[in-house]
C-alpha cells in the first residue's frame, strides 16, 4: 500500500513512517521544509511538500495513495481555536480525495477530548462538544459519505526518546519554578503510550480498520500526576509540591488545564478488535532513562 501521512517527520510521524516501511508499506510524506524533505528521504519515504494550510496539496497527496495516516496538529496552544479549525479543514479535504472508493484514512484525536461516561474513557465515549478540537467531527461527517475512515485517539502523553510534547514542558517549568508541582492533590490521572507502540497501532488501524470505528493507543491507563511530579521533582532536586486549582495557571500558564484533567483511559475494545498488544516501556520507566540528559525543546508540531 502506498500511504501518505501527514506530520510525517514530527516525533509520531517519524515512528509512523518507519513502521509503514518495515511492514512493507510505501511512504509519501507530506513536508514543510528543506530539512523534512531530507529526514524523509532518508527514512526511505517519497516525498510530498507543502502543509496542513495548503488544501490543494493535501488534495493531491490522498488522491495518489491507496490509504492516508493524518498525524499532524499545529500545536500553538496561544491560539488552540484556531489550530483545531485548521486540522478540521485538512481532514475534510483529505477525505474529499477518497470518496467513492474503499481507501482507508485515520485520523488523529485525543483522550483528554472525551466525556468520560464511567471509571475509563472508552471507544464508545463521544468527544465534550466545549472542546475546541473537532477532528472527530470532521470524521462524522465523512462517514455520512461513505469515506473509510477511523479514529485513533492519543493519550495526553506519547512517550520515548526526542519528546517534545508535554511531559518535557512539564520538566522545563519545574526547572524555572524550582519546585515540581502538581495540581490540588495530585490524584488525577494521565493515560500514556510509548510513541513505538502507537506507530504499531496506527499501522494496524490502516490495515484493519472498521469504518467509524474509535480506537484508543493507551498502554498506561491512568498515571496520578503527583507521581509524575515526584519523578520530575526527583531527577531535578527540588522539592514537590501541590499547587491549588487558583494557582495553577499562575504556574503552569496554558499547560494547567490539560495538567489538571483527571483523564484515565481504557484501550481494551482496541487491543480485542486490532490484536494491539503495547510492548515498549512504560511510561514511568521511560521517564526515569530518557528525560532528564539535556534541556527539553519547546513544544512543537507533530
Amino acid at each position: 500500500m502506498r500511504v501518505f501521512v501527514t506530520g510525517a517527520t514530527g516525533f509520531i510521524g517519524s515512528a509512523i513512517v518507519r513502521e509503514l516501511i518495515t511492514a512493507g508499506h510505501k511512504v509519501l510524506g507530506l513536508a514543510r521544509s528543506e530539512a523534512a524533505a531530507a529526514s524523509l528521504a532518508a527514512a526511505g519515504a517519497d516525498v510530498h511538500r507543502g502543509s496542513l494550510e495548503d488544501l490543494e496539496t493535501l488534495r493531491s497527496g490522498a488522491a495518489a495513495a491507496d490509504g492516508v495516516i493524518h498525524a499532524a496538529f499545529i500545536h500553538d496552544f496561544s491560539n488552540y481555536a484556531a489550530a483545531a479549525e485548521t486540522d478540521k479543514h485538512a481532514i475534510e479535504t483529505l477525505g474529499s480525495a477518497l470518496v467513492g472508493s474503499d481507501r482507508p484514512l485515520i485520523v488523529t484525536s485525543g483522550t483528554l477530548v472525551l466525556q468520560r461516561q464511567g471509571p475509563f474513557a472508552t471507544e464508545d465515549d463521544a468527544p465534550d462538544l466545549s472542546f475546541p478540537r473537532k477532528s472527530e467531527d470532521a470524521v462524522t461527517a465523512l462517514v455520512s459519505l461513505g469515506v473509510r475512515v477511523a479514529v485513533l485517539r492519543l493519550p495526553p502523553s506519547v512517550h520515548g526518546a526526542g519528546d517534545h510534547g508535554f511531559v518535557p514542558y512539564l520538566i522545563g517549568i519545574a526547572r524555572k519554578q524550582g519546585v515540581s508541582a502538581y495540581i490540588g492533590d495530585g490524584i488525577n490521572r494521565w493515560p500514556a503510550v510509548h510513541r513505538l507502540d502507537a506507530a504499531h497501532l496506527f499501522r494496524l488501524a490502516l490495515e484493519k480498520g472498521s469504518v467509524g470505528a474509535n480506537y484508543h493507543a493507551v498502554a498506561d491507563e491512568g498515571i496520578p500526576t503527583r507521581d509524575i511530579a515526584a519523578v520530575i521533582g526527583r531527577h531535578l532536586n527540588v522539592p514537590v509540591v501541590g499547587k491549588s486549582p487558583e494557582e495553577a495557571a499562575g504556574h503552569f500558564g496554558w499547560m494547567a488545564h490539560f495538567f489538571g484533567i483527571d483523564g484515565p483511559a481504557s484501550s481494551a475494545q482496541t487491543q480485542q478488535q486490532l490484536g494491539w498488544h503495547p510492548s515498549q516501556p512504560g511510561f514511568i520507566a521511560d521517564l526515569e532513562e530518557h528525560y532528564f540528559q539535556s534541556e527539553p525543546a519547546a513544544y512543537a508540531t507533530r
